[in-house]
């Protein structure tokens, strides 16, 4: 039984992992910004599946609220609503070829070395307890003061958004001799 379970496992994994790197790859390369979104959800999904399969519960909840509920549905919803949606030639415009591509394939040179160079450790076993319990106790214990203040900082950020966004009002000047009637 043991043995079906970590067959199931790879190839959940694999799955997962090609989901999510070949959506990813689509992200970057797309022309298409609508598809472009909807494959980031795609990738999103797999990043969630792959935290769960190492079971890190919360991250992976968190990953499907916070990025898959919150972000990807705003950026969507945000395109989708702006009224050059109908324009053929929305896309985007940041698919240069050359310079990416090279700092890639060196990245993954030099990442593919490590992963081979490293002597791993054996992977724990399945069956280890829930997360959300430990973070809980760590956030509202010793973290609770750092994680105030990150709020309060991204706080202030969602002001400052806000203020940067809103429309520029046009102030009119009356000339100096002029009576309002």
């Amino acid at each position: 039984m043991e043995g079906w379970k970590e067959l199931l496992y790879n190839v959940a994994f694999w799955v997962l992992t090609v989901l999510t790197v070949g959506s990813g790859v689509y992200v970057a390369l797309s022309k298409n910004i609508v598809r472009t979104g909807f494959s980031l959800l795609l990738t999103f999904f797999g990043v969630a599946g792959l935290y769960a399969l190492l079971e890190a519960d919360f991250v992976a909840a968190l990953q499907l609220l916070i990025y898959v509920g919150g972000i990807l549905v705003l950026f969507l919803f945000a395109v989708m609503l702006t009224h050059k949606i109908t324009d053929v030639n929305l896309s985007n415009e940041s698919s240069s070829q050359g310079g990416p591509f090279f700092a890639v394939f060196v990245l993954w040179i030099f990442l593919v070395y490590v992963i081979l160079a490293t002597k791993w450790p054996d992977a724990p076993k399945f069956g280890r307890q829930a997360t959300v319990e430990e973070i809980g106790r760590g956030l509202m214990g010793k973290w609770l003061l750092p994680f105030e203040v990150v709020s309060l900082l991204l706080l202030v950020a969602l002001i400052g958004a806000a203020y940067l966004a809103r429309p520029l009002a046009v102030k009119v000047i009356e000339p100096l001799g002029s009576k309002k009637a």
